[in-house]
């Protein structure tokens, strides 16, 4: 006879009112899209507001994208703004791959083949298109998560698979456990976690 352990499927609600702190960390995160083929998967280390992440995003071809593969590595200082991220794509064509930092000045640094330094309107924090995690950079710096207010937040944002650097602004909107953020994509509803990290991105992913 063959006995089947009966395995429960986390909800959102449960992600949200976790307690992801403490002994829980380091810890891999994983986020599954809502209706395209697309996963995203991250290892994270906090020290107070340092971040360390090392993540990679999978999508099979569809209306938004082709099929590709993405790995990204970030940094943080100790005030939760991004020191350095960088990024490499696959499709079948080919690779590429893009490396941003943060100098003493103030200034961006990209380098994708054609070196540039550029202000980004002052920006602070870096967003990758279709990842939820990135969305945690802002609401963690600011404390967004514990003192909720309303911010239009300057980022580098960066496109997948092409690997496109510009300047753009997000918009965050009520908290302190459900956002509505405006980006480029779009207007949605987001819910995090106790320690800022999405939970569920309406229209985006979930983590599962």
């Amino acid at each position: 006879m063959i006995y089947r352990e009966r395995v429960t499927t986390p909800t959102t609600d449960s992600l949200a009112s976790a307690d992801v702190t403490g002994s829980s960390w380091p810890a891999v995160l994983t986020w599954r899209a809502h209706q395209a083929p697309r996963m995203e998967s991250v290892r994270v280390q906090l020290n107070g507001k340092r971040i360390k992440a090392a993540g990679r995003i999978i999508g099979g071809a569809c209306d938004e994208h082709p099929a590709f593969s993405a790995s990204y590595d970030l940094v943080t200082d100790e005030n939760g703004v991004t020191k350095r991220l960088s990024v490499r794509s696959a499709v079948a064509s080919g690779e590429k791959q893009i490396s941003i930092s943060r100098d003493s000045e103030g200034y961006w640094l990209v380098d994708d083949g054609s070196p540039l330094r550029n202000s980004f309107n002052g920006a602070l924090d870096v967003e990758l298109v279709w990842s939820p995690f990135f969305n945690t950079l802002a609401i963690r710096r600011l404390g967004l998560n514990t003192t909720p207010s309303d911010q239009e937040v300057p980022v580098v944002y960066v496109g997948l698979p092409v690997l496109t650097a510009r300047a753009e602004t997000l918009s965050y909107s009520q908290g302190p456990s459900e956002f509505r953020v405006v980006s480029p994509v779009g207007t949605s509803e987001v819910s995090v976690d106790a320690e800022g990290f999405v939970a569920d991105y309406r229209g985006l992913a979930e983590r599962i």
